[in-house]
């Protein structure tokens, strides 16, 4: 009799783990963040399946989730303006740091900052400021702050970025205001700056930068600097500037959203990625700044010394984190931007 009944538990055991099926993770994640490689490498090394994809923008993952009637994701990558955003709205799961171990390889600066104080919703993956390129070949006068390029000699030569805030964060702190400015007598000044510098504007851009920036589609405006690094790589008389002015810096996390069905996965997803190894792998591929430091100390030294996507401790003095600002705040923005465009 035990033994039936021991034969029935085993049965039993099996059945459940054949109905449960195998271990999943649904990732959805900035296209261009995290390598294909290095998710085959956590499938292999932990057995859980990852479901991968990708949007294009902040605003697309944020306004998937609100309208979803239930959560289906388990890892998700807001920018750091939206990790602000959307932990004030109770979006985001806070973490388990001991769930976390591999956070201790982070990069001092990325530690504690004022979008999520200590890291308790988001853990930084990927780091990056926008500044000027530049290409020597037709280039004569190197840009060095936010102001030079009001100079007559641009028009019709420069590349902007196709986002308002890295936008009007040019208009802003060309005018000696902060980028995450709230005045609404400040955007306006800067609206108004930024109408004067329209002539000299070629091109919007967001996708394809690099490409832009190699063929001489532009000979100078504002690019993130992960474009610029990689640009520099098959063109080196593309540069990049980081302006007197400040520039503002953004930050990719990776965090956990209010209801995911695969909780334990979404640790194991999150930690894997802040393994050195898989930090330093990352960087490699995708040529954005990593925020750990042990990852850091793995890529080549020519990569850790550059200049462009590793600016010193000093030139980092300059940089603002980009906040969120209060839908209020946003509504403003957008009007001014939607003026702005029309002008072209």
């Amino acid at each position: 009799m035990k033994r039936c009944i021991l034969i029935m538990l085993v049965l039993l055991t099996i059945s459940s783990q054949t109905i449960a099926g195998p271990k999943v993770v649904n990732v959805y994640i900035w296209g261009g963040e995290i390598p294909k490689s290095v998710v085959h490498k956590f499938e292999q090394d932990t057995g859980i399946k990852v479901n991968f994809s990708t949007y294009d923008s902040n605003e697309t993952m944020y306004a998937k989730l609100k309208s979803s009637r239930k959560m289906v994701y388990d890892v998700i990558m807001p920018s750091s303006y939206f990790v602000e955003r959307m932990r004030n709205q109770g979006m985001l799961t806070k973490l388990d740091k001991q769930k976390l171990p591999n956070q201790s390889n982070l990069s001092k600066p990325f530690t504690n900052n004022e979008y999520d104080p200590l890291n308790q919703y988001s853990m930084p993956i990927n780091w990056g400021a926008t500044g000027i390129f530049y290409n020597r070949e037709w280039v004569k006068n190197a840009p060095t702050s936010w102001m030079d390029l009001w100079s007559n000699e641009w028009k019709q030569r420069l590349l902007m970025l196709d986002d308002s805030r890295e936008v009007f964060s040019i208009g802003l702190l060309s005018l000696g205001f902060q980028p995450n400015d709230t005045d609404v007598s400040h955007i306006n000044e800067a609206f108004k700056a930024l109408m004067k510098l329209g002539p000299n504007i070629k091109m919007f851009a967001s996708d394809s930068v690099q490409a832009i920036v190699i063929d001489g589609d532009a000979h100078a405006g504002a690019a993130w600097n992960g474009d610029a690094f990689k640009s520099n790589m098959e063109n080196p008389n593309i540069q990049f500037v980081y302006p007197k002015e400040g520039f503002v810096i953004w930050v990719d996390c990776l965090s956990i959203p209010v209801n995911a069905p695969h909780v334990e996965e979404a640790y194991a997803f999150i930690n894997y990625m802040m393994k050195p190894e898989s930090a330093s792998e990352i960087a490699r591929i995708e040529g954005h700044a990593t925020a750990n430091a042990k990852g850091k100390a793995l890529l080549p030294r020519s990569t850790q010394d550059n200049p462009i996507v590793y600016p010193s401790d000093e030139t980092l003095k300059r940089g603002y984190f980009q906040r969120y600002v209060g839908q209020k705040t946003i509504a403003v923005y957008n009007y001014y931007w939607e003026r702005f465009k029309l002008s072209f």
